[in-house]
């Protein structure tokens, strides 16, 4: 039944060291958490970008985003949007940090 509610157990994924990533998706839409342990960063991840639409909440920890040239501060609690193919990266500015990433249509590269 396609409005069926199921129960997904997708456990973690373990990265490396300080990444951990979850990932539920549908045809054209996916969820992920992420989780690092490796902060604060000394520096941002590299610039990336994709073309799916990205909408992260920041479940825990606080970070810099750094989107076409531009920074925030974001805490617990806040959400950002990423529109497609824009240049983007993330400094963790605490020991831990976890995300909700919803994007569409979903990234095959996470699978």
């Amino acid at each position: 039944m396609e409005n069926e509610i199921i129960k997904h157990d997708v456990g973690f994924e373990k990265l490396s060291d300080s990444l951990n990533r979850k990932v539920v998706y549908l045809k054209d839409l996916m969820v992920t958490i992420i989780e690092f342990y490796n902060g604060p960063m000394a520096e941002p991840d590299p610039m990336h970008k994709h073309p799916h639409e990205q909408i992260t909440y920041v479940a825990k920890g606080s970070l810099k985003l750094f989107i076409e040239g531009r920074e925030y501060i974001l805490n617990e609690g806040d959400v950002f949007k990423v529109a497609s193919n824009l240049n983007h990266c993330i400094q963790t500015l605490t020991e831990n940090v976890k995300l909700v990433d919803g994007f569409s249509p979903i990234r095959k590269d996470f699978l």
